[in-house]
């Protein structure tokens, strides 16, 4: 196991790994020597080997450096999960430049914030996003569509290898925007040094080796996918397996074929898998580690999943984008005996439960979460007033409401902002949500807070069932059996939709709030503290 150092960086005192790559160019280049050979990335019927993947990103860095794009340029990249958005992100760290992802389902007016924000020297594109493109200016004038002539251009070896570039590890690897649900979004600065640490944290945590396989079937655009599986899974010398869009059926069947050993997924997936009738039919033998995050998993399915692979491990990983990925893991052969936590902090990382004046609260109490560690950014791209506001004392503040117990394990209550005040109750919105998903035939759900003038706020549900026969009293009834008469949702809305989502995959609770706030008025008088 690595030996780990103190260090000083941005002002702040950290934990490092003593022994790590300077950088992410250097992380890949000892990848690459170690396993030139291997399976690099598999997109559909191209499957390209470490050394050809080396070759590709060469030409591609050489020839974005011979049309001026340097050093701290920022290039925007705008594709879906497939080969072009791995050798686009290599490149562009090869000559020092940063990447700014840029979410397939975000649009116009979102995309131009961005580009106003970060000011990008140029974009990669997939076509079919061409019509929700700003108009051309002069800070980002150079767009290459992948599949275009400009875009072939920069694969062909016509130019000279690009200069060698000395990039520091506070360098700033890559901006990614926050998904901008209390405003509008912010380009959180990851840095080198971070993405080398959350690499490190994800070897180290799970033990991975090149033999991994995996598939990325969230968004590379998004922290989990660039940071949770393309960055580590180079790293380590695996192999990635190239999902443009998560179909449950397609999944299980890729991962059959290609014997996966690991993948990421939001809970929602795992949840959508467990519908497929002959799920245990599927030959997933090698599949070791089934990690989640971006959302709470609900314990039900944790089990459901369990029981359908017992070899498999279920690991909870809990981060952010300020916190480059993971923050928290669930250390192996845990998942199923510590289902309510989210694991325990990664090595490096630091994280302390403090109340609303800032004070640390005492052991098994709950409070806000601030987080530290070589792996949360030094801020936001331009954004004083936001860094003001997120970071202190070296920690980011998460927003997150939760505790630590006496063993280390970390445990989630719910969003700040989400908390339900119930009459003097708190309801924390994840806990029912978690019970909703226990009934059969339930895909997801979500609980928000409606204003009520008597108790200060009513508990509103937002179910997307995979059947019909599910109502409101049925819900209800159960829910009684399973919680305290003030966390029993006062209304269940239930629908055969997918719940709103951000580009990011995360419940839009603003829109539901909303739907919830138009609801007609609720029957009175309300049975205890329903």
């Amino acid at each position: 196991m690595s030996t780990l150092q103190q260090e000083t960086h941005w002002e702040r005192s950290m934990t490092c790994y003593a022994a790590r790559p300077a950088n992410v160019n250097e992380m890949l280049a000892r990848t690459i020597a170690l396993s030139a050979d291997n399976e690099a990335v598999i997109d559909g019927a191209v499957r390209i080997r470490y050394r050809e993947l080396d070759a590709m990103t060469a030409t591609l860095a050489a020839n974005l450096s011979a049309r001026g794009v340097g050093k701290g340029d920022r290039v925007a990249v705008m594709l879906t999960n497939r080969l072009e958005a791995v050798l686009s992100v290599i490149a562009i760290a090869r000559i020092g430049a940063i990447v700014v992802p840029i979410g397939a389902r975000l649009r116009r007016p979102e995309i131009t914030h961005i580009f106003d924000d970060a000011q990008p020297v140029a974009l990669i594109h997939d076509e079919e996003f061409a019509g929700e493109l700003p108009d051309a200016g002069p800070g980002y004038a150079m767009r290459f569509a992948v599949g275009s002539v400009a875009w072939n251009a920069l694969l062909e070896a016509r130019a000279p290898a690009a200069p060698p570039v000395d990039v520091a590890e506070e360098d700033v690897f890559g901006i990614l925007y926050t998904s901008g649900t209390t405003g509008r979004p912010k380009g959180a600065m990851l840095t080198h040094l971070n993405v080398v640490h959350s690499a490190l944290h994800w070897e180290d945590g799970h033990r991975m080796t090149r033999d991994e396989r995996t598939i990325l079937c969230v968004p590379w655009s998004h922290v989990s996918g660039l940071c949770g599986v393309v960055i580590p899974f180079l790293h380590i010398g695996g192999t990635l397996v190239l999902m443009a869009e998560f179909k449950r059926r397609e999944f299980l069947l890729l991962a059959q074929r290609e014997r996966i050993t690991h993948a990421l997924l939001v809970p929602a997936m795992y949840g959508l898998c467990l519908l497929e009738p002959d799920l245990a039919s599927f030959d997933l033998g090698r599949w070791r580690l089934g990690l989640y995050g971006g959302a709470p998993m609900p314990e039900p399915t944790i089990m459901r999943f369990a029981q359908a692979f017992p070899a498999l491990q279920m690991c909870n990983c809990y981060g952010a984008t300020e916190t480059t990925s993971p923050a928290t893991m669930m250390p192996l052969g845990d998942g199923v005996t510590h289902a309510a936590s989210i694991g325990k902090v990664v090595r490096c990382g630091d994280i302390r439960v403090m109340d609303d004046r800032g004070h640390e609260v005492a052991a098994g109490e709950e409070g806000e979460l601030w987080i530290a560690g070589p792996m949360v950014v030094p801020g936001y791209w331009r954004n004083p007033d936001a860094n003001a506001a997120s970071f202190a004392g070296g920690y980011w503040k998460s927003g997150d409401i939760g505790a630590i117990d006496a063993q280390g394990y970390v445990r989630i209550a719910d969003r700040k902002k989400d908390m339900i005040n119930r009459g003097g109750f708190k309801v924390y919105p994840a806990e029912v949500e978690s019970v909703l998903t226990g009934i059969a035939g339930v895909i997801e759900a979500a609980v928000v807070g409606r204003p009520d003038e008597i108790m200060g706020e009513s508990v509103i549900a937002f179910l997307n069932v995979a059947r019909d026969g599910i109502d409101e009293g049925q819900v209800r009834t159960y829910c009684a059996g399973q919680m305290a008469d003030y966390k029993v949702p006062a209304r269940v809305i239930v629908g055969r939709d997918p719940l709103p989502r951000n580009a990011n995959g995360k419940i839009q609770k603003a829109e539901l709030r909303a739907m919830a706030k138009a609801l007609p008025p609720l029957a009175r008088p309300d049975k205890g503290h329903r």
